[in-house]
């Protein structure tokens, strides 16, 4: 079974996500976002939070390798988050002031080898940002991963048997 849980920041998406594989055994938790590195003291307290509400069994991957992270993982995955995936993706390759086309063809490369990977899994929660239903951002960067990450989320929810939306702490299974 594999499992889309979006919404917005701060809504219970992790929390959620970890409860649905409280039972799980062995669980390998990938984290693909930036690590705590006391550059960003919100960032790090908010890393550090996810952290502490980890079971003690679970393992943990920090990689924006997910391919290689979903292929190596043992028992079920949890995947936090796909948002800060998008992200380390165009960072990575010096993105952002990039031709859209290009943009667009990159990170879709990158989610085709993503998708066929989560495929490959057997019981996997995958945590995402819903970042379109508000304001339309006044920068290019915000209007380009908001695009970018409403592709990418498609396609990883075409690939899940279930998408949840947790809103305000309450999840709706869509």
């Amino acid at each position: 079974m594999r499992i889309l849980v979006t919404g917005g920041v701060r809504s219970g998406k992790s929390r959620h996500a970890e409860e649905l594989l409280a039972d799980a055994g062995a669980v390998t938790y990938v984290a693909p976002g930036r690590p705590a590195d006391g550059q960003d003291p919100d960032w790090d307290a908010r890393v550090a939070a996810h952290r502490a509400r980890r079971p003690a069994g679970w393992s943990t991957v920090e990689t924006a390798d997910l391919v290689t992270a979903l292929g190596n993982a043992e028992g079920a995955v949890l995947l936090d988050c796909v948002s800060t995936w998008v992200v380390a993706v165009v960072d990575e390759a010096a993105l952002w002031e990039a031709d859209s086309a290009h943009v667009h063809a990159v990170v879709g490369a990158r989610t085709d080898a993503l998708c066929e990977a989560l495929q490959r899994t057997s019981e996997a929660v995958v945590v995402t940002n819903e970042v379109g239903l508000g304001v339309v951002p006044a920068h290019r960067s915000g209007v380009l991963f908001r695009d970018l990450l409403g592709t990418v989320n498609q396609r990883v929810a075409a690939v899940c048997h279930e998408v949840h939306l947790v809103i305000a702490g309450r999840v709706l299974r869509l």
